[in-house]
């Protein structure tokens, strides 16, 4: 038990802040929603719900995801967090179907909601909470990619960097996304319904809603997917074999992998060097040269083999350098 919780103080501190806003959240909508009987908020109340239930699974999920290898698991539990999402996503999935089932209803036989004003200031304040923990999420995909901005960068550039994410940071960026946008659209179903006596819209609302959550739980399920089968990043590759063709004492690549386990990189391989070098020698340039892949961002293992250099360029396929990535 003492191992779990000194575990936990190295989880995903985004979705934790996450998780706790949106608990916060989902309480003030369904209470809302107890005495409104406001079909666009009940949408919410759910998609917040569920996004709580998530983000507190990424949570532990990324904690338990740094555990050191044991004997029994000797390649470590990396891939722990994607096997976790693509588990946290199902609950999104429920919570989509009954909001659009609900929302479906609320088209065919519209019911009137009372507490206009309670569902108004409700759905204000969530979507600046949600705002809030968007501008975080983004901030942090920022940092996780070692670009700076202004501003408003988190808003805008983070769209740009959202792959070179942690899992869980990008999965608390797109869920705020949506929830941000769907406490809009919510919002305005509510001041439609209200003024104009058009109760549908607040169906189409929650159907909308419902909609967008299904987007995300695509969009995750898939990323982990790919992370639990072990994916090559290639930005990675790239730079990692820029590195290494630099290195004087480098003469050629002849393997290069890098793969994606959870938060972490893998990176195994296999480069040619001068034939003349000594035993001595070319164990000091394996230590130096896994000891400059280790600097990179999220690379956690490296596995460096040498071998003679026979002459021949194995290593043709080298593109142009990317912009060099913040080890910090």
């Amino acid at each position: 038990m003492k191992e779990f919780f000194t575990l936990l103080k190295k989880g995903n501190k985004p979705s934790l802040t996450a998780a706790i806003i949106n608990t916060f959240i989902a309480i003030m909508k369904g209470v809302a929603f107890f005495f409104t009987g406001n079909v666009a908020m009940f949408a919410e109340t759910m998609h917040s719900i569920g996004d709580a239930a998530n983000q507190y699974f990424v949570f532990i999920g990324s904690a338990l995801s740094k555990k050191a290898p044991t004997k029994r698991f000797p390649n470590g539990f990396g891939r722990l967090l994607n096997i976790v999402l693509l588990g946290a996503v199902l609950i999104v999935g429920v919570m989509a179907y009954e909001t659009i089932v609900e929302g479906w209803h609320q088209l065919a036989s519209p019911v009137k909601a009372e507490g206009f004003v309670i569902s108004v200031a409700v759905l204000a304040i969530a979507i600046l909470l949600e705002f809030f923990v968007l501008y975080k999420a983004g901030k942090e995909i920022l940092h996780e990619a070692g670009v700076t901005g202004n501003a408003f960068a988190p808003l805008t550039t983070s769209f740009a960097h959202l792959n070179r994410a942690k899992p869980a940071t990008k999965l608390v960026f797109l869920e705020d996304l949506v929830a941000t946008a769907g406490g809009v659209l919510a919002l305005a179903a509510v001041l439609i319904a209200h003024y104009t006596g058009f109760l549908q819209v607040e169906g189409a609302a929650s159907i909308a809603i419902g909609f967008m959550m299904l987007y995300v739980v695509g969009k995750v399920f898939l990323d982990n997917a790919r992370g639990a089968i072990g994916e090559t990043d290639e930005q990675m590759v790239n730079h990692i074999a820029h590195i290494l063709s630099d290195h004087p004492d480098v003469r050629d690549i002849r393997e290069l992998e890098v793969v994606k386990e959870g938060e972490f990189l893998h990176v195994e391989a296999k480069i040619e060097v001068d034939p003349q070098l000594n035993v001595t020698q070319a164990d000091h340039l394996q230590d130096r040269l896994a000891e400059i892949i280790l600097s990179q961002p999220s690379v956690d293992d490296v596995i460096i083999s040498l071998d003679a250099d026979d002459g021949e360029t194995h290593w043709k396929h080298l593109s142009k350098r990317p912009e060099q990535p913040d080890a910090t």
